[in-house]
């Protein structure tokens, strides 16, 4: 179990994150669709998170999201790294409905996100575009290599709930126990 507290003029982040644990959540960050969107990360990649976020929402989400997603991806680092007996690559789709997501990730230790998903518009009350400004936090603040792509999609709600999913079941894979690998590098180290 990893905590972590982050104060700035914009937001207000408590947060606990236990990577090997059972998919319960107890997200409360003030914006609706994004707490259902972390519900259901937590949910498929197995692990207990609590999120507390008191953010500058008279503005907008935007720094809610984006320093969520800083947050989050601080704890995981430190649960993850330095990589040792863990598959290191996980991937996976998620569809839903007529939705298809694919996420591919490395956890290479280095920042790189490819994200070829349009979710111009709101979901709701909910900028489509911040679910690319989560997904950018949480790639150069784990850091990982990461690729999200939309196979297809109409509905915007159904595209960004099978990215946080796919996503969600890459990590779960990228970190699954495996003692025969040890430093999965042939450098020695990641």
């Amino acid at each position: 179990m990893k905590r972590v507290e982050r104060k700035t003029k914009e937001t207000d982040i408590s947060l606990s994150v236990k990577l090997d644990g059972k998919g319960d959540a107890n997200i409360q960050t003030g914006v609706g669709f994004f707490d259902h969107m972390l519900e259901s990360f937590a949910k498929h990649a197995l692990i207990d998170l609590d999120i507390e976020c008191k953010g500058d929402l008279h503005v907008d989400a935007h720094h809610s999201v984006e320093d969520v997603g800083i947050v989050l991806a601080k704890a995981l680092g430190e649960l993850i790294y330095p990589v040792n007996a863990m598959e290191r690559f996980g991937n996976a789709t998620v569809v839903m409905d007529e939705a298809s997501v694919s996420c591919d990730i490395d956890l290479s230790n280095r920042a790189y996100l490819h994200y070829d998903i349009n979710l111009d518009g709101t979901i709701g009350r909910f900028e489509g575009e911040l679910v690319e400004e989560f997904f950018r936090a949480v790639a150069f603040n784990l850091p990982v290599t990461m690729h999200l792509v939309c196979n297809r999609g109409k509905n915007k709600h159904h595209i960004a709930e099978a990215a946080f999913k796919a996503f969600a079941l890459a990590l779960r894979r990228a970190t699954a126990k495996n003692e025969r690998i040890q430093i999965p590098s042939t450098k020695g180290v990641l």
